[in-house]
């Protein structure tokens, strides 16, 4: 090529690049934007640690806030050594959001760390009674596209719940229907992917995506997540046929009741089976250090002796003896959460 055509060729890249055709999509995390390629194995759905609204401001003498930091970045920097390349930590304001401990550690971690708006389970009484939809979805925009709490950092995900509490005869509370719409309609305007924390065994993910198709969104950046606290295949894969990612979330499991972790994997490897690996997630919903007890930090410990590794560990080396492809844990581990957040 002369060294003329090459010159044209840079010219027309160049301008290319200025009209956007060759923009990657990008993602926010922590310590800024990155492109989706870079998001590697990804954990989907995490906490590097909960409580609840305020608490960790309003009563700082209930946390080790140094000890917590060291706790979360020597798990993470585990778990990053092992072969993670990104968290998607999905702790919302009800759930304790620490933006001081959040970064801290994400300044010192060997991975990335995307975090959320969006509201879980404890729906604040004013937003409860006295807001619409429009209006909470414009505050999950300011904290997606201007940042949280005055920091600058972006919300790259948005986290929403529906437990029992939230399901009557009637259908879905005013107060859950009334945040799942406002996540739509931040979604339909960002661009930016829903997580939800559904409770399986009642159906929730169904009241949740018929909510999220009347709002006209683009169901392949939604997760439904918690779903392998069930073994119902109907319900599983009706949400799939939905264009909905799964989120086979919560690892080990078990720990009081329901499926335990093998049990869990089973399932997933029939997923896989009937071609879905590209729709499915594999998370832990891994809390983190928590401001409990020595004896229950002692019991969570044996309940999970692996903290952000127990997929990496125990589940991926189960499902290759099932007969599970590389492939298809690609798919689950890497190639469908970069499809989430924007990716091909």
């Amino acid at each position: 090529m002369s060294s003329h055509a090459a010159s044209n060729n840079a010219q027309g890249d160049i301008e290319s690049v200025r009209k956007g055709e060759f923009n990657m999509p990008m993602v926010d995390t922590i310590m800024g934007q990155i492109d989706v390629n870079d998001l590697g194995f990804t954990l989907t759905h995490e906490h590097v640690r909960q409580s609840s609204a305020g608490v960790p401001y309003t009563f700082p003498e209930l946390f080790d806030h140094d000890g917590d930091v060291a706790r979360s970045v020597a798990a993470l920097n585990q778990a990053a050594s092992e072969g993670v390349g990104t968290i998607v930590d999905v702790t919302t304001m009800d759930l304790g959001r620490d933006m001081r401990l959040l970064q801290e550690v994400a300044r010192q971690v060997n991975l990335n760390i995307i975090i959320c708006t969006g509201i879980w389970r404890d729906i604040p009484r004013q937003i409860a009674a006295g807001s619409a939809p429009d209006e909470l979805a414009g505050a999950f925009i300011r904290e997606i596209e201007v940042g949280i709490e005055g920091t600058g950092v972006k919300a790259g995900v948005i986290k929403v719940a529906t437990d029992v509490e939230h399901i009557t005869q009637e259908g879905l509370t005013w107060a859950n229907e009334l945040v799942l719409r406002a996540a739509a309609r931040a979604c339909n305007h960002t661009g930016v992917p829903i997580a939800t924390h559904t409770a399986a065994l009642a159906k929730a993910g169904d009241y949740q995506v018929a909510i999220f198709q009347d709002e006209g969104v683009d169901m392949g950046k939604v997760c439904i997540g918690h779903s392998n606290d069930t073994d119902d295949m109907d319900y599983l894969i009706g949400i799939l046929e939905q264009g909905c990612f799964l989120g086979m979330d919560r690892y080990p499991g078990g720990r009081v009741s329901g499926l335990k972790w093998d049990e869990r994997t089973q399932v997933v490897k029939q997923l896989v089976d009937l071609g879905y690996a590209n729709h499915t997630t594999l998370s832990h919903d891994w809390g983190g250090p928590r401001p409990n007890p020595p004896d229950v930090l002692e019991m969570r410990k044996i309940y999970n002796p692996d903290d952000f590794c127990f997929i990496i560990r125990r589940v991926l080396p189960r499902l290759r003896e099932l007969g599970v492809s590389e492939h298809a844990i690609q798919d689950m581990t890497v190639n469908g959460p970069r499809r989430l957040f924007g990716g091909e």
